[in-house]
C-alpha cells in the first residue's frame, strides 16, 4: 500500500475511533454515576407509577429532574433515546485501524521476529482471540452468579491473555491485542445483551404485557462490567506510547497491573458517586503505580551497574548502524513511511547526539524500536549503540 495513502487511512480510522470512544465513555461513565445517584421518589405517586429511583442534577444553567422505573414506565414515551452506536462505531473503528495498521502492515507492527507466528497465521490468530475473548467471558457470566467470583475468574484470564499475546505478537501489538479482546468483550455486551434486553421491554410493553425483569437485570451487570473495563482498555490503547512498559521483560505483567490498578481506580469513582468516599483506594492506587514505575525502571544492563564494553565504539559504528537499521524511517525521506515518525530524523551527526537518550531507551533497553524489529538490528549492535551512548555519545 502508498505509505501516504497508509497514513491517512491510519489517521482517519484513529480520529473517529477516540471520537466514538470519547462518546461511549462519557455514556458509560453518565449512567453508572447517575444509577449511583439515584435515591428513593420522595412522593408516593411516584413509587406507585413504578419509579425507583430519582436524582436531581444542575448542568448547563438548568435544573433536571431524572427518574428511573424498576422495570419500565407504565405507558412508553412517542420519543426514546437509545446509546448503542456509540458502541458500535467505537469498536468498527478500533478494528479499522487494527487492519489498516498491524494486518495491513504486519510484518513491521504485529508479528515478532523471534517469535512462533508467521504474517497470516498472526492475523488470524489475532481475529480469532477477539472472538475467544467474548465467548470464555459470556460463559463466565452464565455459569458463575457471585460478582466476586466473576471478577477473580476475569482478572485471570486477562493475564493469561497478556500473557499469551506477548509470545505470538510483537511488544506493542500484544498490548493492543489484549486491550481488543476486553473492547470486543465490552461491545458484544452491548449488541448481545443490553441492546436485546431494551428491545424485550419494548416489545412487551407493546404487547402490553409486564416485562421479564431478569433481561433488564442482565444488561445492567454487563453494562457496569463495560464500565470496570473502560479504564483499563484506554491504558492498552495508549501503551504505543509508554515503551517502557511494552518494553519490558515481563511486559505482559505490567500490562495486567496497570490495568487493575484503572479498574480499582474507577472503583474508586462509583463508590463516590453512591455518596462513599473510601480514601484509601486513591491512596493503594497511586502506591501501586510507584512500585510498577520503579519496578520496571529501566538499567543499563549489567548487575555492575554498568554495560560491559570490551572496546570503545567510535561514532563511525554507531552511525553505520543506525543509518542501517534506523534511517530507513527516521529520516526527511523515509523509503519505508510516508513522514518519519514524530518528526524524528537521524540524517545528520547532529540529530543522532540529540536523539542519543531516546535511542538508549526505545533500541537499547526497551528494544522496542525499530518497530517489529523490522530492519533486523542484532543484539551486539544494539550494544554498541548502547556502549557509545555510554562513552558520552561524541560524533568526532
Amino acid at each position: 500500500m502508498d505509505p501516504y495513502l497508509n497514513e491517512w487511512l491510519q489517521f482517519l480510522a484513529r480520529w473517529l475511533h477516540v471520537v466514538a470512544g470519547i462518546v461511549w465513555i462519557g455514556t458509560s461513565f453518565y449512567f453508572v454515576a447517575l444509577d449511583n445517584h439515584l435515591r428513593a421518589p420522595a412522593s408516593a405517586d411516584d413509587a406507585d407509577r413504578g419509579v425507583g429511583g430519582e436524582t436531581w442534577e444542575i448542568h448547563g444553567g438548568g435544573f433536571y429532574r431524572i427518574e428511573k422505573y424498576l422495570v419500565a414506565p407504565p405507558r412508553l414515551p412517542e420519543l426514546l433515546h437509545w446509546f448503542k452506536w456509540e458502541a458500535y462505531w467505537t469498536w468498527l473503528s478500533g478494528f479499522a485501524l487494527m487492519v489498516v495498521l498491524y494486518y495491513v502492515n504486519a510484518d513491521t507492527y504485529l508479528v515478532d521476529r523471534d517469535g512462533v507466528l508467521g504474517t497470516g497465521w498472526a492475523i488470524g490468530v489475532s481475529i480469532a482471540l477477539l472472538a475467544v475473548a467474548w465467548v470464555v467471558y459470556d460463559l463466565l457470566c452464565r455459569v458463575l452468579r457471585s460478582e466476586l467470583w466473576l471478577a477473580a475468574a476475569l482478572l485471570a484470564l486477562t493475564t493469561l491473555a497478556a500473557w499469551g499475546a506477548s509470545e505470538l505478537f510483537a511488544a506493542r501489538a500484544a498490548y493492543l491485542q489484549a486491550g481488543a479482546m476486553l473492547g470486543t468483550i465490552m461491545v458484544a455486551n452491548v449488541f448481545f445483551v443490553i441492546i436485546p434486553a431494551h428491545r424485550g421491554l419494548i416489545r412487551a410493553k407493546e404487547a402490553y404485557q409486564d416485562p421479564d425483569p431478569a433481561p433488564a437485570w442482565r444488561a445492567k451487570q454487563r453494562s457496569v462490567h463495560n464500565n470496570y473495563l473502560t479504564l483499563p482498555v484506554v491504558f492498552a490503547m495508549l501503551s504505543n506510547h509508554f515503551p517502557a512498559a511494552s518494553g519490558h521483560d515481563h511486559a505482559w505483567l505490567v500490562l495486567v497491573a496497570l490495568m487493575a490498578i484503572g479498574a480499582w481506580i474507577r472503583h474508586y469513582f462509583n463508590l463516590r458517586h453512591a455518596g462513599r468516599t473510601v480514601w484509601w483506594i486513591p491512596v493503594t492506587a497511586a502506591a501501586g503505580i510507584a512500585l510498577v514505575a520503579i519496578a520496571i525502571r529501566p538499567d543499563d544492563g549489567s548487575p555492575g551497574g554498568a554495560r560491559p564494553v570490551s572496546e570503545a565504539v567510535p561514532f563511525s559504528r554507531a552511525a553505520a548502524i543506525v543509518e542501517q537499521r534506523c534511517v530507513p524511517c527516521h529520516s526527511t525521506r523515509p523509503t519505508e513511511l510516508a513522514a518519519p515518525p514524530l518528526g524524528i530524523t537521524f540524517d545528520t551527526p547532529e540529530e543522532i547526539r540529540e536523539q542519543s537518550s531516546a535511542i538508549e531507551r526505545v533500541a537499547v533497553e526497551t528494544k522496542v524500536m525499530p518497530l517489529g524489529n523490522a530492519t533486523g538490528m542484532t543484539q551486539e549492535e544494539r550494544d554498541a549503540l548502547g556502549s557509545w551512548i555510554d562513552q558520552g555519545a561524541e560524533i568526532k
